[in-house]
């Protein structure tokens, strides 16, 4: 398939950049997508949670009360989870919560995201640009231009420009990423997707 190539002013520049079929027109894997994003949002999780059990509370070891004669159940410990203040039963310890997929199916869900993107119809191509210093303002008029200043946007670069990034670090609704950075979760989280030339070569070799 072939896209036109804009400009930064969002004009057309008259070229137009093919779009691998084995790479953006695929029958998408739902299931393979599924379980990368499922994968990403997993590895965001710190797993630091904790709860004191028992054994970890501070508190006296003597036996409360006597075995018998004081017409209640028997009872040995303070720390006891039955009594206020006790350690917790089966509370939640600290855990990796990542797990592994593998490179196949994650290349697949990567070009079933991008052919789900493509048949929206949510993908641009831009030529590549630069800015001198980095300045938000500048890159909320190429937003602008593009007219996805409105929507959640994911713009990827060839290469790292730190310029482009630091440009666009303080707004909320759009991302800037290298394409080695490229995932499945931030394809899917952007409402559209604006590709600079330099990154379609380095992006279709990876996952061709």
């Amino acid at each position: 398939m072939e896209v036109a190539v804009l400009d930064i002013k969002g004009k057309e520049t008259g070229r137009k950049a093919k779009l691998s079929d084995s790479v953006f027109a695929i029958e998408p894997n739902e299931h393979a997508v599924y379980l990368d994003v499922k994968q990403y949002l997993a590895n965001q999780r710190q797993g630091t949670h904790k709860a004191k059990e028992r054994a970890e509370i501070a508190g006296s070891t003597r036996k409360i009360k006597k075995q018998k004669g004081t017409g209640t159940a028997r009872a040995g410990s303070i720390k006891s989870p039955i009594f206020k203040g006790g350690g917790r039963v089966f509370g939640p310890r600290p855990r990796n919560y990542g797990f592994k997929l593998n490179k196949n199916l994650k290349r697949l869900a990567r070009k079933s995201a991008l052919s789900m993107k493509a048949n929206d119809k949510a993908i641009m191509v831009v030529e590549d640009f630069s800015f001198d210093t980095p300045k938000t303002k500048n890159f909320i008029e190429v937003l602008q231009a593009l007219g996805i200043e409105s929507k959640k946007s994911l713009i990827v670069l060839g290469d790292s420009n730190k310029n482009v990034y630091l440009s666009s670090r303080n707004l909320k609704a759009s991302e800037v990423i290298s394409s080695s950075e490229l995932s499945t979760y931030k394809i899917l989280n952007a409402k559209n997707i604006v590709f600079l030339e330099g990154s379609l070569e380095g992006i279709e070799s990876k996952l061709s």
